[in-house]
């Protein structure tokens, strides 16, 4: 049984980087706290954050005859329209699907948002193409006065839009929160490159989050800069990590990848909507580890985590995960998969001695298998 975190470590008395990692490496799985990320790290590794900002994009509304009604704002599309999910209440709503073409649904400090068309086509009942106008407001300015941060049940209290912002966060535009970075803190960023490991931004505005079971991701706009393709493809060259915080940073690399086949692709600069949805048929091609949160048994990131990492170390880790207690969504605790590498990846590698997979045994850790056990049938260890 899984265990949702219903508020901020903060306000459970534990700094943003005291939650738990569950660090899963060639060696096994580890219990660590994530102020210790650097121990499994090593000089010339390089860490990809998503510096996308969080909106506070849950707006009050009302419906004809008065009812109340919560607006997510998902994405702004291209032609300036919003796409916009319908929920009822004021907190914690559910879903609704009762939407109507031309329907118009009045917002505080005179805004409203008219449905367009059910997106992504006419049988959809759950995501519409609106109309937004927040008076004579720019967007940003309406949300901050009259928005607050999107939240589901397992959160039954309002916090406040820098409870749900990460450390990198720079370009606003995100409906919910690219929350695997939540758990840095500048004083473990400082750490990191001060031990010698890069970090390099891309930006992908998260849509909403609420899929039904089995439903993909929607499209999402993105950015990979040229000095972040420039690092991750030096960083590869040279047959160290990269490592993307999140699936949205792992999202955005791969949606940037070269049409190269396996392991030998490379980054390109690239911005614009993706509609990639990684999986079997879709491995990664570029992401060598993956920091992350918790997700939901069928949500459409566990497949993304499985392109990365394999089948068996997520499997295991969510295993043990859920054995030991973790705290799942995005106020919750982290996992770090870090997979075997190909051959060619490790052959081109210098690396200096005592490398991360060593340190992670180290004091304040606690070993769960090891190389030897019949985990190595599994394909967990090398």
């Amino acid at each position: 049984m899984i265990r949702s975190a219903s508020r901020p470590p903060e306000a459970r008395g534990l700094t943003r980087d005291g939650v738990r990692l569950l660090a899963a490496t060639p060696d096994g799985l580890v219990h660590t706290r994530f102020r210790d990320l650097p121990r499994f790290l090593a000089p010339g590794d390089l860490l990809v954050v998503n510096n996308s900002a969080t909106l506070a994009a849950a707006l009050p509304g009302q419906r004809t005859g008065g009812r109340a009604v919560t607006v997510h704002l998902s994405n702004q599309l291209d032609n300036g329209t919003w796409l916009v999910e319908l929920r009822q209440g004021a907190a914690t709503p559910a879903r609704l699907s009762d939407g109507v073409p031309g329907e118009i649904i009045s917002l505080p400090g005179g805004g409203s948002v008219t449905l367009l068309r059910p997106y992504p086509d006419p049988a959809a009942t759950r995501i519409w193409t609106a109309g937004l106008t927040t008076g004579a407001a720019a967007v940003p300015g309406y949300l901050a006065r009259h928005g607050q941060p999107i939240r589901y049940s397992y959160v039954p209290d309002q916090w406040p839009l820098t409870a749900y912002q990460t450390v990198f966060a720079h370009s606003p535009g995100s409906a919910e929160m690219p929350s695997a970075a939540r758990p840095f803190t500048a004083e473990l960023v400082t750490r990191l490159i001060a031990a010698g490991v890069a970090i390099a931004p891309i930006t992908l505005h998260t849509g909403v989050a609420s899929l039904e079971t089995g439903e993909e991701p929607l499209p999402e706009w993105f950015e990979v800069p040229q000095a972040t393709a420039g690092l991750v493809n030096l960083t590869r060259a040279a047959g160290r990590r990269v490592i993307a915080v999140g699936t949205t940073s792992t999202r955005a690399l791969e949606s940037a990848a070269t049409e190269g086949a396996g392991q030998g692709g490379t980054v390109t600069a690239r911005r614009g909507w993706t509609g990639l949805v990684l999986g079997p048929e879709q491995p990664a091609r570029l992401v060598d580890g993956l920091i992350t949160g918790w997700h939901e048994a069928g949500a459409s990131h566990l497949a993304l985590l499985k392109a990365v990492a394999g089948p068996a170390l997520v499997e295991a880790s969510y295993r043990e995960a859920e054995a030991a207690g973790y705290l799942w969504h995005e106020f919750g605790d982290s996992c770090l998969l870090l997979p075997p590498r190909p051959a060619a990846r490790v052959a081109a590698a210098t690396r200096p001695a005592g490398s991360a997979q060593s340190a992670a045994g180290a004091a304040g850790s606690q070993r769960l298998m090891q190389p030897s056990s019949s985990s190595v049938s599994t394909g967990l260890v090398t």
